[in-house]
């Protein structure tokens, strides 16, 4: 998006240095190879707050360049994007690889040149005339302007700490959590809507309420990877260990269940209790989990549900108690909370408070969205100031020239 902007602005000489083979890959497999490229979040305070990490310091970023102002570039650049019913955004062809014909595309035609097989292991001050770049797969080469956009490569790290900023140390974010629950794990594969997530760490509390999916380590879905999200920190330094309370009554609350409970020991009288699921919104399978988790036979009939057992369904199904033993597997992850600190950036330009003429955006800066498309447009976002903002410099130097 940086090289585009800066050369559509009129900058003659634009090189993108890729460290492997093939650019773009992270676009290629996200969102299981449709690529979510944005959200349906037209307001730029509101589209601030999915973000654990930089949500106050975007506003002003997302008040130039938002959701809005992405998909009118995708559409200004031939790719159409539409909205599924959760304001996720994909490409209207539903493959990811549409996304990056489009970016290629669009930067062929503004003139940017792509070298692949191309790491940059080194990057030299030269006061006023920019940057020396050396690295494996190039020769030494200069620059006016640079701009590292990595990604979460602990290369771009290193590179940034080498030239004066600070970098959070990053930790992993948006993943699913491992229970110790092997009756609600063996209903792997059930996905339930509106579950409440209850998080408690040390003094800290989060919460969130949405979509779950149950798989055989645990809980997955949007909304525990939101939770993940705005915990990552929190469960770093707990070693991914804690106790998390569930609501699975759907809004109902502890009141609405009881009744619930109570209206069908007098409605089904002769129906068991597996026969006859007092929930809609509970699939059979996890209703019968939960009576296994009461401790009652799923062949009582409602009549004969004892008041102890009607006691335990009510806290299971209100505030069950889960132990966490840690979170997906290494790599499942889909972004890291940490990289170089927002102070030194000035965000209306994406430029370098440490290092004049040298521009960060992308995972490599401490931001971080939950998931829903929020992370590829905080790298839109970024990317377009940081070309406008290079186009800039370089115009204005050649002008004076």
């Amino acid at each position: 998006m940086a090289a585009i902007t800066a050369a559509e602005q009129g900058v003659r000489q634009v090189l993108v240095l890729e460290g492997t083979p093939e650019p773009l890959q992270k676009v290629r497999i996200s969102g299981g190879g449709r690529c979510n490229v944005t959200h349906a979040c037209w307001d730029p305070r509101e589209l601030a707050t999915h973000y654990p990490r930089g949500s106050r310091p975007l506003r002003g970023p997302f008040s130039r360049f938002a959701c809005g102002d992405a998909i009118s570039w995708f559409d200004e650049h031939g790719l159409t994007l539409v909205e599924e019913l959760d304001g996720r955004m994909f490409p209207q062809q539903n493959r990811s690889e549409a996304v990056i014909q489009c970016l290629q595309k669009a930067a062929r035609a503004a003139g940017v040149q792509l070298r692949t097989k191309a790491m940059v292991q080194q990057v030299r001050v030269q006061s006023e005339r920019g940057f020396v770049l050396e690295g494996r797969g190039l020769e030494p080469l200069n620059g006016r302007c640079l701009m590292l956009s990595t990604g979460g490569h602990p290369s771009g790290r290193k590179l940034a700490e080498a030239l004066g900023h600070q970098v959070v140390p990053p930790v992993p974010s948006l993943f699913s959590l491992t229970l110790q629950a092997p009756a609600l794990t063996a209903c792997s594969g059930i996905a339930i809507d509106d579950v409440g997530l209850d998080l408690k760490l040390g003094n800290a509390r989060f919460r969130q309420t949405g979509r779950v999916l149950i798989t055989h380590r645990g809980l997955s879905g949007p909304a525990t990877l939101r939770l993940s999200a705005f915990a990552a920190r929190a469960l770093h330094e707990s070693h991914y260990k804690g106790e998390l309370k569930v609501d699975w009554s759907a809004g109902l609350g502890r009141q609405g269940v009881e009744q619930r409970l109570q209206q069908w020991r007098q409605e089904q009288v002769r129906r068991t209790l597996s026969a006859a699921k007092p929930f809609e919104h509970l699939p059979r399978r996890l209703w019968q989990a939960f009576l296994t988790m009461a401790g009652v036979e799923a062949e009582r009939r409602w009549t004969d549900l004892p008041i102890k057992a009607e006691r335990q369904l009510v806290e299971l199904l209100c505030a069950q108690s889960l132990s966490i033993k840690g979170r997906g597997p290494f790599g499942e992850e889909f972004v890291t909370a940490g990289g170089v600190a927002l102070g030194d950036i000035n965000l209306a330009t994406m430029e370098s408070r440490r290092c004049p003429g040298l521009y960060l955006a992308g995972e490599l800066l401490d931001v971080d969205g939950v998931t829903g498309g929020f992370n590829f447009q905080a790298c839109w976002s970024g990317g377009w100031l940081a070309g406008q903002a290079i186009a800039a410099v370089v115009n204005g130097s050649d002008q004076k020239r």
